[in-house]
C-alpha cells in the first residue's frame, strides 16, 4: 500500500512538474514524508525530482536563463549546507511538523509576493538561493523561495520553468550527497521493484503532464499545486503535532 501511495505520489508530482515547471516536490514531499519518515522521505523527494528535472531538461533547453542560474544556484548551494547539518540535531517528529509549516508559509508567500519593476540586485539573488537550498535540504522544497524570486523579480514563466530544471537537478543532488554525508542510513530500504515502480510513475506522470498541457491552462495547473501543498502540508503537521504529544 505504501508503495502505491508513493507512485501516486510521483505520478501527480511529476505531471504537475512537466505541466507548471515547478511543483514535483511541493505536491509530492509531504506525502513522502508521510509514508517514508521526515529524512527518508526527503531524501526520495530529492531523487525523484533531480530525475524529473534530468527527463524535462532537454525539452526546455533552449529556454535556460544561463546567466540567472549562474547566480542562483551557487547561492543555494551555500544554504544547503547549514540545512544539512540542522538535521541531524533534530528530533523526528519535530521534523514533520517543521517541513509541514514550511511548506505551507513558503507556498503562501509565495502566492502574496508583489512584483518589483526593478532588476533584481545580488543580495536579493543570493537571499533567495540560499533559502531554496536550506529548504530544498530540510524539507525537499526550493521552489517556493524561487517562486516569490519569480514574481517579485518579473522573471518570464516560459524561461523560468525551464531555467528550474537544472536548478532543481543541481540543488537535488547536492542535497542528497550532503544528507548522506551527515545520515547515511537517510535513502530508505525500498525493494529494487519499488524504485522501479517510482521510475514508470515518473515516465507515466511527464508523459501526462505532456498532454495535460494542450488543455490544461497554466493557472488551473499552479491552482492544483496549491491545494495539494497546502493538503500535504497540513497532514504531515498534524502527525508531527500529534506524534509529540
Amino acid at each position: 500500500m505504501t508503495i502505491a501511495l508513493l507512485a501516486v505520489a510521483i505520478l501527480v508530482g511529476a505531471s504537475l512538474q512537466r505541466l507548471t515547471g515547478m511543483g514535483f516536490a511541493l505536491v509530492s514531499a509531504p506525502f513522502m514524508v508521510l509514508l517514508l519518515g521526515p529524512v527518508s522521505g526527503v531524501v526520495t523527494v530529492n531523487i525523484a525530482s533531480a530525475a524529473a528535472s534530468a527527463m524535462i531538461l532537454g525539452r526546455v533547453f533552449g529556454d535556460i536563463d544561463w546567466r540567472k542560474f549562474s547566480r542562483l544556484a551557487p547561492a543555494a548551494l551555500v544554504g544547503i549546507v547549514p540545512g544539512a547539518l540542522l538535521l541531524r540535531s533534530v528530533p523526528a517528529a519535530w521534523l514533520d511538523v517543521g517541513i509541514g509549516v514550511l511548506i505551507i508559509l513558503s507556498r503562501t508567500v509565495s502566492l502574496l509576493a508583489k512584483p518589483r519593476p526593478r532588476e533584481p540586485g545580488a543580495g536579493t539573488t543570493f537571499v533567495a538561493g540560499t533559502a531554496s537550498g536550506a529548504m530544498n535540504v530540510l524539507a525537499g522544497v526550493g521552489g517556493p523561495a524561487m517562486s516569490v524570486y519569480a514574481v517579485a523579480t518579473r522573471w518570464e514563466q516560459r524561461s523560468f520553468a525551464a531555467t528550474m530544471q537544472p536548478y532543481f537537478m543541481v540543488t537535488a543532488l547536492a542535497s542528497i550527497a550532503a544528507k548522506l554525508i551527515t545520515s547515511p542510513v537517510a535513502v530508505p530500504a525500498l525493494p529494487a521493484w519499488a524504485w522501479l515502480a517510482a521510475c514508470a510513475a515518473m515516465v507515466l506522470g511527464l508523459v501526462a503532464g505532456e498532454v495535460a498541457a494542450k488543455h490544461v491552462t497554466h493557472d488551473a495547473g499552479r491552482l492544483l499545486v496549491v491545494i495539494l501543498a497546502f493538503a500535504g502540508g497540513a497532514a504531515a503537521t498534524v502527525r508531527g503535532v500529534a506524534a509529540i504529544l
